[in-house]
């Protein structure tokens, strides 16, 4: 069983590692979606379904102007443009023409409901007095000239439903119709609009590929004869590719430098090619695990994760350099069980120390902090395994070498520490040091907001404002939603929102779309209708229409005034016209619908709390907003958080240490986590979250450099030469971590490389104020 156990081992691993690969190769697993590593955050459920509605609708499709200052030219290059993209199999539908706008429709749609669309305004004056019907119908007649959308006398008499659908929020951009096609003009360039659509997904890599180089190409060929045209684009498509390639770059980057230092590092110390390659097996299989656990629970593993997980590089390799550095210690006496027999207490503890700093990741609601938890829980408990199960197997001969002339430099350093480090110096040392931390914990402030950790390029954001302000759109950060048992109680109590958003309009926000204002809900059709019975009767009406020479199907129409229909929903979302707004309806469980208003022109000054105050039904949706609120309460939880991870370490310690001892382990790691908040002040970065997050994994990580000095003794210098080595592969691959463009990760890594440095340079207190365990005690 003992004999076999290392291969059964390793062909588990060999079977996971063809499995991720797999994965990887038919493509697919690798998430760039920003969105999902954002919590579900709404308190109302339906409103996390808005956001993903919209983001769904909005989010796979890319805006392409094609700009000149000679507006034949920009028409020209628009329809090569068009021309090109249509032959290409990126694209699922390339819209450049649109159809002229047909009033005709529009009428067919609205006129049988006529009785029941009154402006507020047409309304309000039916209130108030009773109008001179043939002056109405006179002045109707002899009107020179029509506003807005025409309609003709004989099917709207007075006019009304010629007003109302004046004020439809028909056009809310700035585009015109020009020879069938949408332009905008700014500074004397005329740009054409095309609306394009991927075959696939816009957060699939094959996908952003394939768009990406049938774009480039159009391109090419579009300048090759339109030396003077201008192309912007703005889509999410352009973001998830640019997050995806600097991922890339970055896993690059952290893996090949971590990869790299690390072997140079085990060569430095022990000269010979056996450590590195079983080093790196025993980190190759951790890595192995972490992928296939994320890929098992999640089914595909987020960009974040993976540049967080290749910096785990020089965790993982940590139990390793244990090992080796207790066959180097041993020299000629070594015995392979028996010096497994002799590191596994303490890498056991370790490793426990360890998982307790990635757990408490697990305790907050992020997506992306939960699948970094996961892929370090597998990885590392996979590396210490590989550890425990090969590495007595295949680490058998005897050191020929002399390990005490390998460290002479470790040596004298832990010679010169026990010899004038007494327990009245290290007291004055640690009450020093946190003095000279006061500073910088009076200068640390939170910082929640999301747009801090949100990092886009700089070329992309300025070409969005661009495209936003020539097209006249505005982000849909902030929206309302308002749910009703059915349509009707939904339109309802979307038009009083609506009426009390009139009232602000102005004030941060210049328009927006309402599908109540396209379909008013019935009760209001109904008495429209029989305001118009009361005020317009028949039999004041036909007279003069008779007298006026109406014809008899006008006068027949408002004879037919009890039979007037009225228009629902579900009727309007069967009409040409509902297409464009189709997204902004949500269907809801137990036949409940939900209605979605849209802002325009939202700058973020207008308070939506205190417009939808005392509204029933009716929710503010600022996911930004909401995931920064969540950001504060986690981050102010975990400062009680903090203590409780503390503890559950000393507890750990405590069962193989005993108090004086276990409190000795702690004392420099949480000396460090003091450093490590008095850097972040005095270097005025903002403290967020993920700052406490990585001060977790301090707490976790760092605590080990203490724990293998502890389990060594004083008297033998090369397990402290294992443990700077340990922390020197730590330390690079987290240092290289906080120069991730991510601002989550780097924030992870500034705080890791300030407290896993504080950590190992402190880790000899422990040996100042414990007592020190006698080899393979």
């Amino acid at each position: 069983m003992r004999r076999w156990l290392p291969w059964w081992w390793l062909a588990l691993a060999g079977l996971c590692g063809a499995w991720v690969l797999s994965a990887f190769l038919r493509g697919g697993v690798l998430e760039t979606d920003l969105l999902r590593l954002l919590p579900a955050t709404e308190q109302n459920s339906h409103a996390e379904q808005a956001v993903n509605a919209l983001y769904g609708q909005l989010g796979n499709r890319i805006l392409l102007l094609a700009g000149a200052k000679d507006a034949a030219q920009a028409h020209a290059a628009a329809h090569q443009l068009a021309s090109v993209l249509r032959h290409s199999p990126a694209f699922r539908r390339v819209v450049l023409e649109v159809p002229t706008f047909n009033a005709q429709q529009l009428l067919d749609t609205y006129l049988p409901y006529a009785p029941g669309l009154l402006t507020a305004i047409d309304r309000q004056q039916l209130q108030q007095a009773t109008p001179d019907v043939q002056h109405q119908l006179l002045r109707r007649l002899g009107a020179p000239f029509q506003d807005g959308i025409p309609t003709p006398p004989s099917l709207d008499p007075f006019g009304y439903l010629q007003r109302w659908l004046g004020q439809l929020p028909l056009a809310q951009t700035r585009l015109q119709q020009e020879q069938g096609v949408l332009v905008a003009r700014q500074s004397g360039q005329t740009y054409v609009l095309l609306v394009l659509e991927p075959q696939g997904a816009a957060f699939d890599a094959a996908t952003q590929r394939a768009v990406i180089t049938g774009l480039q190409q159009a391109e090419r060929e579009v300048k090759a004869q339109h030396p003077g045209v201008q192309l912007l684009r703005t889509g999410a498509l352009f973001y998830a590719s640019s997050a995806r390639e600097q991922a890339s770059h970055e896993v690059d980057l952290i893996g090949g430098g971590s990869l790299l230092g690390v072997l140079l590092l085990l060569w430095l110390l022990f000269r010979s090619i056996k450590p590195l390659l079983l080093g790196m097996l025993t980190v190759g299989i951790g890595m192995v695990f972490s992928c296939a656990a994320v890929l098992l629970v999640y089914g595909k593993i987020h960009l974040i994760t993976l540049v967080f997980g290749v910096s785990l590089i020089g965790e993982a390799i940590d139990y390793a350099i244990q090992y080796f550095a207790a066959h180097l210690e041993a020299g000629s006496r070594w015995e392979a069980r028996q010096g497994m027999r002799r590191v596994l207490p303490g890498l056991l503890v370790a490793l426990c120390t360890s998982l307790l700093g990635y757990g408490a990741l697990t305790l907050t609601p992020f997506p992306a902090i939960s699948q970094i938890a996961l892929f370090a829980f597998a990885g590392l408990v996979a590396a210490w395994l590989s550890v425990a199960l090969l590495l007595p197997r295949w680490v058998q001969k005897p050191g020929q070498h002399d390990g005490l002339r390998r460290v002479r430099w470790p040596a004298a350093v832990l010679h010169w520490w026990l010899a004038r480090m007494t327990l009245g110096r290290g007291v004055l040392l640690v009450g020093a040091l946190l003095l000279a931390c006061l500073p910088g914990w009076l200068r640390l402030q939170g910082n929640d907001d999301i747009h801090l950790l949100v990092s886009h390029p700089a070329q992309l954001v300025a070409e969005e404002r661009q495209v936003r302000q020539l097209v006249g759109i505005s982000e849909a950060s902030r929206f309302f939603l308002t749910e009703g048992a059915d349509a009707e109680q939904a339109l309802q109590r979307e038009a009083v929102l609506v009426s009390r958003l009139r009232e602000h309009l102005g004030q941060g926000v210049s328009g927006f779309t309402a599908v109540s204002d396209l379909v008013p809900p019935v009760a209001q059709q109904r008495g429209d209708q029989a305001l118009l019975r009361q005020r317009l009767p028949a039999s004041a009406v036909l007279p003069v229409m008779q007298a006026l020479g109406f014809p008899d199907e006008a006068m027949n129409r408002w004879q037919s005034r009890s039979t007037w229909p009225v228009l629902t929903l579900d009727h309007w979302m069967q009409q040409p016209l509902a297409g464009v707004y189709r997204h902004q309806v949500m269907p809801l469980p137990g036949g409940q619908k939900g209605l979605i208003l849209i802002l325009q022109g939202d700058d973020g000054r207008l308070d939506l709390d205190a417009v939808a105050r005392g509204l029933p039904g009716v929710t503010v949706v600022n996911k930004a907003r909401s995931v920064s609120r969540m950001f504060q309460q986690y981050r102010q939880l975990g400062y009680y958080w903090l203590p409780g991870a503390m503890g559950m370490v000393l507890l750990v310690l405590l069962v193989r240490y005993r108090l004086r001892n276990a409190c000795a382990i702690m004392l420099p790691n949480l000396v460090a986590l003091a450093v490590s908040l008095s850097a972040y002040g005095l270097t005025g970065q903002p403290f967020t979250l993920f700052s406490l997050m990585g001060l977790m994994l301090v707490l976790g990580v760092g605590v080990n450099y203490a724990i293998f000095l502890l389990e060594a003794g004083v008297r033998n210098p090369v397990p402290f030469a294992g443990v700077l080595l340990s922390a020197a592969t730590t330390v690079l691959s987290f240092g290289l971590l906080s120069l991730s463009s991510m601002p989550a990760l780097n924030q992870f890594g500034t705080v890791l490389l300030f407290g896993i440095i504080c950590s190992v340079l402190l880790a000899p207190l422990s040996l100042t104020f414990g007592r020190a365990r006698c080899a393979g005690a």
